[in-house]
């Protein structure tokens, strides 16, 4: 792989507006804070495999999704040369292609971007059929339950409501953790019902609101879960990390989460941990399968980037097959490489990859649209709290605020 970047490099010389800078070259690249040193990792090793002809800086965005958009949003609205390549939330690339923002990946480049790469994903990174960014990592919720509770997952929502008020009967641990806060992870969840019932949250086009029965069904459930024993008291404002801590702490027996909470309970609770398993994401109705919301980075080139050509090349050096695996193994993050999931040594440390190849295979994405943070505020503030939920009354709400966002021109505030 390494040995083909000099020759990548004068193919990649067309996909960028300014020419390549001659001699040792510095390209920034802003992208999430990696405390498992596996980022830096990847940027000293595409810097050495450039033989000296770039350098990449790997520069930390804050740590909350809105600051890192805040802080990209920024530089690029005041055309910052010094930006080169940037990670991006699955949810951005519409909203920094529709502004001008970042540069659409094509010929060799976007061949090498696309070949083995997870269909899914591929998705969050493009916009009206062009490809503008190129997956770096994914994610994907599963359902983690105690199996000395109930030997066996439910399928099925009601099914999981149902072992809940079974154990909450005999006094056991019986809560359903999942995130209920008026944040992102709310919409996440509508999204991934909504979509398990055969619907989305905006047409194909993203011209206007989908929702219907689907939407409707996706809400009830959320209410019913609100409404019974199976709903952790402080549901309305938990979190992923707080879902986390309630797990390990002996109080719930299902957690909906992303499989960061493996290695917590493991290091946290090894006497739980040895009944911590998994199972797929819970339906919505029984002959229909689940489709969970994917998360994940996208890896953009900026369109004010004075180093485009060598900007790809290091992206893609960036997420190649070494730097997903290091990112995988030492991060935790899930590979959006096809091929990783049959690595023996990703199986090793992620007992769990088969269950999380086949929910990226059956996934959901977010709506693509450039007002999707309007869109998703619609959703998490319309249906929070989960308890208050009217799922007739609360889809149409939503429907309506909707419409007004899709109606917004530009960049999102």
């Amino acid at each position: 792989m390494f040995a083909a970047l000099p020759l990548l490099a004068s193919l990649l010389a067309g996909c960028g507006g300014d020419g390549e800078a001659s001699g040792k070259t510095t390209l920034n690249w802003y992208n999430f804070p990696d405390d498992s040193g596996a980022l830096q990792q990847a940027a000293d090793k595409c810097s050495q495999a450039s033989g000296g002809r770039y350098r990449i800086v790997y520069n930390r965005l804050p740590r909350a999704a809105d600051g890192q958009r805040e802080q990209l949003v920024r530089r690029l609205a005041a055309a910052d040369s010094s930006v080169d390549i940037m990670g991006l939330d699955v949810t951005w690339a519409a909203e920094f292609a529709e502004a001008r923002w970042i540069r659409e990946w094509t010929g060799p480049a976007k061949r090498q971007a696309t070949q083995g790469t997870l269909l899914v994903p591929l998705q969050t990174a493009t916009w009206k059929h062009k490809l503008y960014a190129v997956p770096y990592n994914t994610n994907t919720q599963l359902l983690w339950y105690r199996s000395d509770l109930v030997p066996a997952p439910p399928r099925t929502w009601a099914q999981m409501q149902t072992m809940a008020r079974a154990l909450a009967r005999q006094g056991k641990p019986h809560f359903v953790e999942i995130q209920g806060a008026q944040y992102e992870g709310l919409t996440v969840w509508f999204n991934s019902l909504i979509n398990s019932a055969g619907g989305s949250i905006l047409n194909r086009n993203a011209t206007e609101p989908s929702l219907g029965p689907p939407g409707v069904r996706a809400a009830q459930i959320m209410r019913n879960l609100a409404d019974s024993p199976a709903a952790d008291p402080s549901l309305p404002n938990q979190m992923e990390d707080q879902n986390r801590l309630a797990m390990e702490s002996g109080t719930a027996a299902f957690e909906i989460n992303y499989p960061f909470v493996y290695p917590s309970m493991k290091a946290n609770n090894p006497k739980l941990f040895k009944s911590f398993h998994w199972a797929p994401y819970p339906r919505t109705d029984a002959d229909r399968p689940s489709r969970p919301t994917i998360g994940g980075i996208d890896l953009a080139v900026s369109a004010f980037s004075r180093n485009p050509g060598p900007a790809f090349e290091a992206a893609l050096c960036l997420r190649n097959r070494e730097n997903q695996l290091t990112a995988a193994l030492k991060g935790g993050l899930p590979p959006t490489m096809r091929s990783l999931y049959d690595e023996p040594s990703f199986i090793k440390n992620y007992p769990f990859a088969k269950d999380v190849l086949a929910a990226l295979q059956s996934a959901s994405v977010r709506p693509i649209t450039p007002a999707y943070q309007n869109v998703s505020i619609a959703v998490s503030h319309t249906l929070s709290p989960p308890a208050s939920i009217d799922p007739k009354s609360s889809v149409a709400t939503i429907r309506d605020q909707i419409d007004q966002a899709l109606q917004s021109k530009g960049v999102i505030p």
